[in-house]
């Protein structure tokens, strides 16, 4: 029975990484292997016909890379009208410029092809759950490469679609304070802070708060500011 756990597949060009990754991930009781798949053409005809929740997906593979993979399972969700997986990829570098341009076309994050089996394991359940995950240590990093790549940041229309209030919530949101930090900050309860949050990702037409947290460093908009 499979119901009520999270369904992973895998796409990765070394077998003998899959097969230590399927073994992982059929261990847990609250996971299910959906399938794995060699290289990122074969991953996007995977999600279509397994559909799972979560893919944990290579940057670096012969045919398709990671990059083009995560952004054509986007594409076919979008066009076909199924629920993308939340896509997480997977890095042998702290910051690397491939998985950040992963994350711009939709990915939720990335994990290091080294991490430990239960930060691996955390991160496919915090995912799921509709937030981000992003290596340890390599946040900042990360934000920089956004920064350094626009030098020119325009506030984009879309912004100012958002109430005081929700522009309040994103930079408490884009500076990656939780749910539960920024109700205590702004003294709501969660549920209000997750309306808020699912109304600005809306608003602006992001999937996701890593997403969230990307336009904002993109966009110059991680301060306050009232007018």
């Amino acid at each position: 029975m499979t119901g009520d756990r999270i369904r992973v597949a895998l796409v990765d060009d070394q077998a003998l990484f899959r097969a230590g990754i399927r073994m992982l991930v059929s261990s847990q009781p609250d996971l299910a292997f959906a399938g794995e798949a060699a290289n990122g053409r074969e991953g996007v005809s995977l999600v279509r016909d397994a559909r799972p929740d979560v893919v944990l997906m290579d940057i670096r593979m012969p045919v398709m890379d990671g990059i083009a993979s995560t952004a054509a399972i986007i594409e076919a969700a979008d066009r076909e009208g199924f629920r993308p997986p939340r896509i997480i990829v997977l890095t042998t570098f702290d910051l690397d410029e491939a998985a950040a341009r992963a994350i711009r076309v939709g990915a939720s994050g990335f994990v290091l092809k080294d991490a430990e089996p239960e930060f691996l394991l955390a991160a496919i359940t915090t995912v799921h759950a509709g937030s981000a995950v992003i290596a340890a240590g390599a946040t900042r990093e990360l934000f920089q490469f956004f920064s350094d790549a626009q030098p020119e940041k325009r506030r984009p229309e879309s912004f100012g679609s958002l109430t005081s209030r929700e522009r309040e919530i994103f930079i408490l949101a884009a500076r990656g304070l939780s749910n539960s930090e920024i109700a205590s900050s702004e003294y709501l309860s969660e549920a209000t802070v997750k309306t808020h949050i699912s109304r600005i990702l809306g608003k602006l037409g992001l999937r996701d708060r890593v997403q969230l947290v990307v336009f904002a460093f993109e966009h110059g908009l991680t301060s306050w500011e009232s007018s």
